[in-house]
């Protein structure tokens, strides 16, 4: 009887491309997350540009920051808000000031969180 082996992965091979900034890394978690509650099946190197995380590595940065108390409820409800728009809250906007400011809060924190972890350029 055979059974399948785990084979690991060279290290030579390519990990993947960082995303430019935190605010496009979680805009691509966003897009995964809405794909896979429609059903598809997403993964870090299945797309057109291989990328050096799983979906879920974005989360676990951001609830790492909520646990820590760096990001707010608040902060968590704009980027979810307008994660699903998949646009920024315009600062010049009357209505958006606040989500604005949320949102470059909540960036400031992530950022440096997923260059360290190697998603984010």
């Amino acid at each position: 009887m055979s059974r399948d082996r785990f084979v690991p992965r060279p290290a030579t091979e390519q990990l993947g491309e960082p995303f430019a900034d935190a605010e496009t890394a979680w805009f691509w978690y966003v897009q995964c997350r809405l794909a896979q509650l429609d059903g598809a099946r997403v993964g870090a190197r299945a797309g057109l540009v291989a990328r050096p995380c799983e979906p879920l590595d974005v989360l676990a940065v951001v609830d790492r920051l909520y646990r820590r108390r760096r990001l707010l409820p608040e902060h968590l409800h704009v980027l979810a808000d307008y994660g699903r728009r998949l646009l920024p809250p315009d600062p010049d906007s009357r209505r958006e000031r606040r989500a604005a400011h949320l949102w470059g809060e909540a960036l400031g924190e992530l950022t440096p969180a997923l260059r360290a972890k190697g998603i984010v350029a």
